[in-house]
């Protein structure tokens, strides 16, 4: 079980600085099924705070065993409105004109989409190597949108000290991340897409906590020049054993 929190703020063009935040809950159902839940909700500055929905999501790993890439199938059902600042992920065209929208009126429109990725992730002399592309499509008659993200990461130390500390070199990791839009089914491609570039440092505390910040650029004249990222995540690694164990005790009493 983990539980962390992922935000994201930034002062798009005109508009007003917000906050984006997502509650996410994980549960490793089994070795090959990993299964989440999201809660959605931003704050503008002189707007409102809103909660803007839900998502539930699923990992399947494909391979039972570790290859040097490995696949993943991601697929995804949320339902959100159109205030929702997230920013999980960037399809089709989405740029700075939707976060420059006011609450009021972007929260009126209805977002039951369902997303689909294909994750490839491998590791090579201590990089870990990720990418994914992204299809996604609302329920409604709109098209299909797609996008993707790819990444390189590593940690500052490969070999770890025997003793627990919180500032030793393998507990940080850095890399670097692209995401971005690449139209709809209509138009694929990069034309009018936005696209960031995002720097990213991961510090995992020896009391188990990971901080996470990712300050993004906008690199396409659609993008928001410069958004912030930043997260927390803590795993509770006997957390099936033990809610089992609660369950049965209940249940001869």
């Amino acid at each position: 079980m983990e539980v962390a929190t992922k935000s994201v703020t930034g002062k798009p063009g005109e508009g007003a600085r917000f906050l984006g935040a997502v509650t996410e809950l994980e549960y490793g159902v089994k070795a090959w099924w990993t299964s989440e839940l999201y809660l959605d909700g931003q704050a503008t500055s002189g707007q409102s705070v809103l909660f803007t929905g839900w998502r539930w999501e699923n990992r399947f790993r494909l391979l039972p065993h570790e290859h040097w890439i490995n696949p993943v199938l991601y697929v995804e059902f949320e339902d959100i409105n159109g205030a929702d600042k997230g920013l999980l992920e960037v399809v089709g065209h989405d740029g700075e004109d939707d976060l420059s929208e006011a609450n009021a009126t972007a929260r009126l429109e209805k977002k039951r989409e369902i997303e689909a990725k294909l994750i490839l992730g491998g590791y090579a002399r201590g990089w870990t190597i990720a990418g994914n592309f992204i299809a996604e499509k609302n329920v409604a008659h709109e098209p299909f949108e797609f996008g993707y993200a790819g990444g390189v990461s590593r940690p500052l130390a490969l070999r770890a000290r025997a003793d627990r500390c919180t500032f030793c070199l393998e507990n940080f990791q850095v890399g670097v991340e692209m995401y971005g839009g690449l139209g709809t089914h209509a138009d694929f491609g990069l034309a009018e897409t936005s696209h960031y570039v995002a720097p990213t440092v991961a510090w995992t505390l020896a009391s188990g906590p990971t901080i996470k910040i990712s300050p993004s650029f906008g690199v396409t004249d659609t993008s928001a020049r410069f958004l912030l990222r930043f997260g927390v995540s803590y795993e509770f690694s006997s957390f099936g054993r033990v809610a089992r164990g609660l369950f049965r005790s209940g249940g001869g009493q």
